[in-house]
């Protein structure tokens, strides 16, 4: 698997029993606290690896540092987050490269494992599938406005919470009970995620606007111009993907295509296995378990947002 649909990481069969898993994600920080960066950045990084049903080993660091401008204590406290979240997933950090660079960037190359008869992609959806989210949307409204510091302290603390969590156990629920695709919902936006999951499935999709979890304040805050720049190129690129409900608000139309930093696992699941899904991710305490629409016949990606 590599570049043909778009999917979350490349996978290369070694064996009849072992395939390897490669990605990279690499980002400017999204929050003030540099621990917390790290956190986020490794538990983004790993859900590419996790979106394939796959278990990340090793991993890289790649950073640029602003040298003269930053001490590099606050480099110390990246990668001590970083490691931490690392060592909670179970990944081993075995070394790295860093750049001068004028603006901060952190992130991770991670080299996973799978079975290549259980990866799971991107392209495997079939009509009637019922889409499972797994993470509330809105992260891009609250760490712009955390930017902009109009989001509370309550609000930047639950999208940082949300961000650091791992998405391995949606992961073993995904794997436990089958489903017929995934990916994670990052830059793209959950709309752009999921166009390319149609896409590459051959399918359309119908999206309920009201199962999609949100965080609490994230529309306050799109009112209020929290709008990151990734967001507004999300919808731009979805205007002729995308038929929206007429009843539907902007601020939920921004962000359905609000642009994500470690968001949760969108996943595409036969009906008959969504019940045992859920059962499987209530079990392991994820974010969020949400059926928000499903996949039908008709335009390759096209998209319908109902109320």
């Amino acid at each position: 698997m590599g570049f043909e649909h778009g999917d979350d990481a490349a996978v290369y069969r070694l064996t009849d029993e072992l395939a390897l898993v490669q990605t990279v994600d690499v980002f400017t920080p999204v929050v003030d606290e540099p621990y917390h960066y790290g956190a986020i950045a490794v538990a983004n990084a790993l859900s590419d690896v996790y979106a394939k049903g796959a278990r990340p080993l090793l991993a890289l660091n790649i950073v640029g540092w602003p040298r003269g401008k930053l001490p590099l204590t606050v480099l110390g406290e990246i990668l001590q987050g970083g490691a931490a979240k690392a060592q909670e997933a179970g990944v081993l950090i075995v070394g790295g490269h860093t750049v001068d660079d004028p603006e901060p960037k952190y992130g991770l190359a991670v080299t996973g494992v799978v079975h290549p008869d259980r990866v799971v992609t991107n392209a495997g959806g079939r009509p009637g599938d019922v889409l499972v989210l797994t993470k509330p949307i809105g992260i891009g409204a609250i760490t712009t406005g955390i930017k902009q510091g109009k989001a509370s302290a309550e609000a930047a603390e639950a999208a940082i919470r949300l961000m650091g969590v791992l998405n391995r156990g949606a992961a073993e629920a995904m794997l436990e009970v089958g489903v017929h695709a995934c990916t994670d919902v990052t830059g793209f936006g959950l709309l752009g995620h999921l166009h390319e999951l149609a896409l590459a499935s051959g399918v359309a999709a119908v999206v309920e606007a009201g199962r999609v979890p949100v965080l609490p304040e994230a529309a306050d805050l799109v009112r209020a111009g929290a709008v990151a720049g990734g967001t507004a190129r999300n919808l731009e690129f979805l205007a002729d993907w995308v038929r929206f409900d007429e009843a539907l608000p902007e601020e939920v139309r921004i962000l359905l295509a609000d642009a994500q930093t470690s968001g949760g696992l969108l996943m595409a699941v036969p009906p008959e296995r969504a019940g045992r899904l859920e059962a499987a991710l209530r079990h392991r305490q994820v974010p969020a378990v949400a059926r928000i629409g499903t996949l039908t016949e008709g335009p390759a990606g096209r998209l319908s947002v109902t109320v």
